[in-house]
């Protein structure tokens, strides 16, 4: 049977976010759709524990790269290590969450499942549990189910691109604040509160999309890990749709710029246009001059 405060947190994900634009703050989860993002239902009626869990944007904010941590293997590492040369897909969770990080950890893997980027050449993927009573042992297990779901061969992407820690409250706490995380932890359940979502960084540790809920359109992921890259992953086609698409950081997704879209389609014809009349020319054969006709008034 599903606890109270999961199955409080799950009406948070599906029924019940709360978007605040003016300020960078989003209170609850939505789908990847952004449908149940536009709700409007004010976070102060919210029940109790999930007034207080949501996610202060902070687009550009550096996260310490300095946090002490410990590995899927019980090593002592530092965040530093997963930075440098490629962006990093975060993920705040915790392995004995009953419902909602398993949520969003499948999210995860459906979407980069279809993906040509893999993790460990592209990008890395990082989970850091909130709960700092949990331990590498935990962090392994979890880490080999969501390897096994996410299900490609070590020839299209190697394991070493996924990474699962556990920590002590500071290093956890520091985290979580640099990211604008906020959660809660009900200690007579053992559960904590929170928003889903992920958090997508740059090579040096920048804070440079989130997208929220429990589900991310591969179109979305892929662009912000693209542009998170500064553009050194992905194709030509990526750095198009990145010029017709921008990203909206109070629905966490990708809307189209109409305008933009617009202006190329106008292009594409007009340069079609030209192509068909110069073809056209090419072909036509030309009109031989009539005899006795030279000279003539």
């Amino acid at each position: 049977m599903t606890r109270p405060l999961s199955l409080l947190a799950l009406a948070a994900v599906l029924l019940t976010p709360a978007v605040h634009a003016d300020r960078g703050t989003w209170t609850g989860a939505g789908p990847g759709t952004g449908a149940a993002a536009q709700s409007g239902v004010p976070s102060g009626q919210m029940p109790g524990p999930l007034q207080k869990v949501g996610y202060d944007q902070k687009l550009g904010g550096q996260v310490p790269l300095g946090l002490g941590f410990r590995d899927e293997a019980g090593r002592a590492v530092e965040l530093s290590g997963y930075f440098g040369k490629k962006p990093v897909l975060l993920v705040l969770a915790y392995y004995h969450c009953p419902m909602l990080c398993d949520m969003v950890l499948t999210g995860v893997t459906g979407s980069l499942k279809t993906m040509s980027l893999n993790p460990g050449k592209d990008f890395d993927v990082v989970v850091v549990s909130i709960d700092p009573n949990e331990t590498p042992v935990q962090a392994a297990a979890s880490r080999a189910n969501t390897i096994s779901r996410y299900g490609r061969t070590p020839a299209d992407a190697t394991e070493t691109g996924w990474h699962f820690l556990t920590g002590p409250p500071p290093s956890i706490t520091a985290l979580a604040a640099s990211v604008g995380f906020r959660y809660v932890y009900d200690a007579e359940r053992n559960e904590f509160s929170h928003a889903a979502g992920i958090v997508i960084l740059t090579p040096e540790g920048r804070i440079s999309r989130y997208l929220y809920g429990i589900e991310y359109a591969p179109r979305d992921l892929r662009l912000a890990l693209v542009e998170s890259a500064d553009a050194k992953i992905g194709t030509v086609v990526d750095q198009a749709l990145l010029y017709c698409f921008h990203y909206d950081p109070a629905i966490g997704r990708y809307s189209a710029m109409t305008m933009r879209i617009v202006r190329i389609g106008a292009a594409l014809t007009l340069l079609g246009v030209v192509l068909m009349i110069t073809l056209l020319r090419r072909r036509s054969p030309e009109q031989p001059h009539e005899p006795g006709t030279l000279g003539a008034a």
